[in-house]
């Protein structure tokens, strides 16, 4: 049985509108690979040298202000962030960027509505709090590292032993992160329905499927 829960070291990103290109810039979307994007999210803030989609993250010259570049965030799970996140431009590799690195989560109180539905589709789980909330988040992981827990099947997040926060995500988009389901994966839950539909189609239209002429 798959554990719904995901949990490890937050990084935060404390500021509004971080856009996709922020997040992963333009010069990295010649690739035509869906994965491999780890190295490069980020990358304006990450590093201080110019990267090329043939380099990797030891090949650069980092920028040690930077939370990921610092121990122990080089190895979050989590990223908690302001208003607005994966705003701009609709490109996927922002995500694809995010959950190479090892992101499984993001939390926010508002995301940009393409990168939110892009997320789903890549094994991102993205939740929404009130702004209140985020702002404790950020109160509680100023001075030191720490580490939350997100209970997908209870919808929760745990910020210390008996804490938590609820958040409310539609069923069918928690069980593409729970399943690790994509859009293939979807639909081919419906495989003997379709293969039925196509039977059924073709003995009722035997001319659609005539590919003598």
């Amino acid at each position: 049985m798959i554990n719904p829960i995901i949990s490890g070291i937050v990084a935060t990103f404390d500021r509004d509108n971080i856009d996709t290109d922020q997040i992963i810039p333009t010069e990295y979307l010649k690739s035509i690979k869906k994965f491999g994007f780890g190295d490069f999210l980020f990358d304006g803030w990450r590093y201080l040298d110019e990267g090329r989609l043939d380099m990797t993250s030891e090949d650069r010259s980092k920028n040690y202000d930077f939370i990921l570049n610092k121990e122990p965030y080089t190895k979050s799970q989590i990223l908690l962030t302001r208003d607005n996140f994966g705003c701009g431009s609709s490109r996927e590799h922002a995500v694809w960027a995010l959950r190479d690195f090892g992101f499984k989560a993001v939390i926010a109180s508002s995301f940009g509505d393409i990168f939110y539905n892009n997320c789903f589709k890549n094994s991102v789980l993205p939740i929404k709090l009130t702004i209140e909330e985020i702002n404790h988040l950020f109160e509680i992981t100023a001075n030191s590292p720490i580490s939350f827990e997100i209970d997908l099947a209870k919808k929760a997040i745990k910020y210390d032993q008996v804490s938590s926060y609820s958040f409310d995500v539609k069923e069918s988009l928690l069980e593409r992160i729970i399943h690790n389901l994509d859009d293939v994966d979807i639909t081919l839950k419906h495989k003997e329905q379709i293969e039925a539909y196509e039977l059924s189609r073709r003995q009722q239209r035997p001319w659609l499927f005539d590919y003598s002429n």
